[in-house]
């Protein structure tokens, strides 16, 4: 009877094995979470570790889908809340790059202000909204949200203003007075008129607690450069829209100086 040799082990393939990994931000973030979420993950941490990789995913691709998973086209889902915790590790870890760490805490904003913003609409209601979903979303950000704003002294300016609409969202006797003097560098280096001076300043009102002023700040930014809601609609939801859209503007600077470096 003939006999047969063992098969020899194949040499790993480089190419082939950073393809089976995915584009180098899902290594990362799959690194990450790993050690911070050990056990009982949330659904969307599937996509870092179960789910085939996409040819076509570079970091740009992947990041898009990735935050879709969590918070599905601005809107919130069932499992959404439990997400925000893959956002929250991602977000204090200092092995994931500031682009990210700024684009975490932005999506933790949107999750937990998108019933709000979303009743810019009224008096309609929005398509697909989700009110108890939205709920969860707010409570488990709202949890998060103190450990996160603990960083700002070690964290880089882009990431502290991305905390600075968190603290305005979840506001509390500590927080908001601590902001004025946070911020105080960000309004002289940067002047009314600027995507971040003018968020900066709006930050500012909020933090001042005085709901006419919030609404007069609102009317003001709305018409000089923001789109508007309807102004039967509440105080807050006008408000929270218009931060959204200055805090997406203030995304989208960082993501055109970085692509400039």
């Amino acid at each position: 009877m003939e006999s047969h040799a063992a098969s020899e082990p194949t040499e790993s393939d480089p190419l082939r094995d950073a393809i089976a990994s995915g584009p180098p931000i899902r290594q990362l973030f799959r690194a990450v979470i790993a050690d911070r979420l050990p056990d009982g993950r949330p659904p969307q941490a599937a996509m870092l570790f179960d789910w085939e990789v996409d040819p076509s995913w570079d970091d740009r691709r992947f990041l898009g889908d990735f935050y879709n998973e969590i918070l599905h086209q601005d809107t919130c889902q069932p499992d959404t809340a439990d997400g925000i915790t893959l956002l929250a590790a991602l977000a204090v870890d200092d092995r994931v790059p500031a682009r990210q760490r700024f684009e975490a805490v932005h999506l933790l904003f949107s999750a937990a202000t998108v019933g709000d913003r979303h009743a810019g609409s009224w008096p309609s209601t929005p398509r697909h909204a989700d009110s108890e979903s939205e709920a969860r979303a707010r409570s488990a950000v709202e949890s998060c949200t103190p450990d996160l704003l603990a960083r700002w002294p070690a964290e880089c300016p882009a990431v502290r203003l991305a905390f600075a609409g968190l603290a305005v969202v979840f506001p509390t006797d500590r927080t908001l007075p601590a902001l004025t003097s946070r911020l105080c560098n960000f309004a002289d280096q940067y002047p009314l008129g600027t995507d971040i001076g003018d968020y900066v300043r709006f930050v500012l009102v909020f933090a001042a607690r005085d709901e006419d002023r919030i609404l007069a700040a609102t009317e003001t930014f709305t018409d000089a450069y923001w789109t508007g809601t309807a102004r039967g609609a509440p105080t807050r939801a006008r408000a929270f829209h218009l931060l959204g859209q200055m805090l997406s503007k203030v995304s989208a600077g960082l993501t055109r100086s970085h692509a400039e470096q």
